[in-house]
């Protein structure tokens, strides 16, 4: 680490510079810092928000914190691209890869996150992470409600690729049904049997992203539990994954693995103040 370890807000003449690693995981990146020293302030959400910044900061869906954490390997601290917080999947498998990256795990892993405890598994350029349990799907008229650690709205539509997301996502995460909190909101295709076009609008960054980690593996219950699957590849705009999972006779679903490709793409310094 290269900045003096501050726990406080920012005073006047603050002055910090942060090594940080950019990651992608099928398009959805992040600001990777490791702050093992605790040295980043996390409650500055206005610093989160500039370097999550596309045209003022370095630019990202999200910015991720590795720190110790007691009876795991590390802890994953994440933040949306506007300050909030929320389990995040494509963000923790980059964690993962990260931390393997910096030699704090080998293959396997186990971590803790904001909706708890996760084991991961690393598979060359690719990690299988463990997703918390799902309880049940919930209908939301003729759409379907899941929470995987975040939570998602889940839409089918005709073309997907064609479909105004942007527009007709929003109005789904600020209705009055999610209030106050919102939602991520999914729109899927179905491209066979077992294979789905996924888009999603997320809450946090407020746009479409180029993949959800938590959106896809929601979608993919969703198709699995009306088709009698236990896994489903899924195809993002920004690349491919694969959900693999148990459906237990009362509806719930365990061994949730959401699989993909997770990249380091480059590394750096900012200076901020």
């Amino acid at each position: 680490m290269v900045f003096e370890k501050r726990k406080n807000l920012p005073q006047q003449g603050f002055h910090m510079e942060i090594t940080f690693y950019k990651y992608q995981g099928t398009g959805n990146d992040f600001v990777m810092i490791d702050d093992r020293s605790e040295a980043f302030p996390e409650r500055d959400l206005a610093l989160v928000q500039r370097l999550c910044d596309r045209r003022f900061g370095i630019g990202a869906d999200g910015l991720i914190l590795i720190r110790n954490k007691q009876g795991y390997d590390f802890e994953m601290i994440y933040f949306n691209a506007d300050g909030s917080q929320s389990m995040c999947g494509n963000g923790a498998r980059c964690a993962v890869a990260f931390s393997k990256f910096l030699g704090i795990i080998d293959q396997r892993t186990s971590f803790w996150a904001i909706d708890g405890a996760h084991d991961a598994r690393v598979a060359g350029d690719w990690v299988e992470l463990g997703m918390r349990d799902v309880l049940s799907l919930s209908n939301a008229g003729v759409d379907f409600f899941v929470n995987t650690g975040s939570p998602h709205h889940v839409r089918y539509v005709e073309n997907v690729a064609d479909y105004p997301v942007f527009e007709e996502g929003r109005k789904i995460r600020f209705s009055s049904e999610y209030a106050p909190g919102g939602t991520n909101v999914n729109f899927i295709t179905p491209l066979s049997e077992d294979e789905l076009y996924v888009r999603t609008y997320e809450r946090g960054v407020e746009n479409e992203t180029l993949s959800c980690g938590t959106g896809v593996t929601a979608c993919a219950l969703v198709y699995g539990f009306q088709n009698q699957l236990n896994e489903v590849n899924i195809k993002t705009p920004g690349g491919n994954l694969r959900v693999r999972f148990t459906k237990a006779a009362d509806g719930s679903f365990t061994d949730i693995l959401l699989i993909g490709p997770a990249e380091q793409v480059f590394e750096g310094k900012i200076s901020v103040q």
